[in-house]
């Protein structure tokens, strides 16, 4: 059997889940706060920017992937989306259902599902949105494939996740900090530097914006593309099904 990347580790598949799994059980709690200082605040701009992107409208199905605390699926909902939120952790998805109770959000769905195997019928959605989950996902062209399958003939596949600057001189320093300073803060706030020492190695072993974008192409997805933001430190990938 092929192995896996798990952060720097090549791992068994199934030992990547499990520990992918582990790794947010451990953070849950603290996700968004950790989100917030990592990246001083950006990723709430560059979650607007999906969300624009997507164009969500009134009443359409859209399936937000590895959302389980909502940022996105509440700013979906804002439009008048019906938004699923799917999650293959239960810790992740519980903290997002607390927070849509305390800001008085209804109509959401929640879901605990891996996306790999969605239990959903094909052609479920209008649009499908995963921010910052397809590189913990342990077979990526597996999940792209369930996207399309979900999808309707129209529908839209939104992926917003970090990739690699272009930028050469942020591009070392955004490397020093993330290395260094990342794993501390993890252990300052969520007394977790090893999970997040994870999450920064997951994001150096993402493929690069135009790897990625020929692997959703080969998921037969139409007019691939992607969108650098910073240069490319992130990035918001889409396509659509014809």
């Amino acid at each position: 059997m092929n192995k896996v990347s798990f952060g720097h580790e090549d791992v068994e598949p199934r030992e990547k889940t499990r520990r992918v799994r582990g790794v947010f059980s451990s953070v849950a709690s603290r996700y968004d706060l950790m989100n917030d200082l990592m990246s001083g605040g950006q990723h709430r701009l560059w979650k607007d920017l999906l969300v624009r992107r997507v164009r969500p409208r009134l009443g359409e199905a859209i399936l937000d992937m590895a959302g389980g605390t909502g940022d996105v699926a509440f700013r979906l909902a804002r439009h008048g989306a019906a938004v699923t939120v799917a999650d293959i952790n239960p810790d992740m998805l519980a903290v997002g259902i607390e927070r849509a109770k305390a800001r008085g959000i209804e109509g959401l769905a929640w879901a605990e599902e891996n996306a790999e195997t969605l239990s959903f019928a094909d052609k479920s959605f209008d649009a499908y949105t995963i921010a910052f989950g397809i590189r913990n996902v342990t077979d990526m062209p597996a999940a792209l494939a369930e996207a399309y399958r979900v999808l309707r003939t129209g529908g839209r596949f939104f992926c917003l996740e970090f990739s690699r600057t272009r930028w050469p001189g942020f591009a070392t320093l955004y490397e020093t900090y993330s290395r260094h300073v990342v794993p501390h803060i993890g252990k300052a706030v969520a007394n977790d530097a090893d999970s997040y020492r994870y999450l920064i190695e997951s994001i150096e072993r993402f493929p690069d914006m135009p790897t990625f974008k020929a692997m959703i192409e080969q998921a037969d997805f139409a007019n691939a593309k992607a969108e650098p933001i910073l240069g490319g430190l992130v990035a918001i990938h889409s396509g659509w099904k014809v």
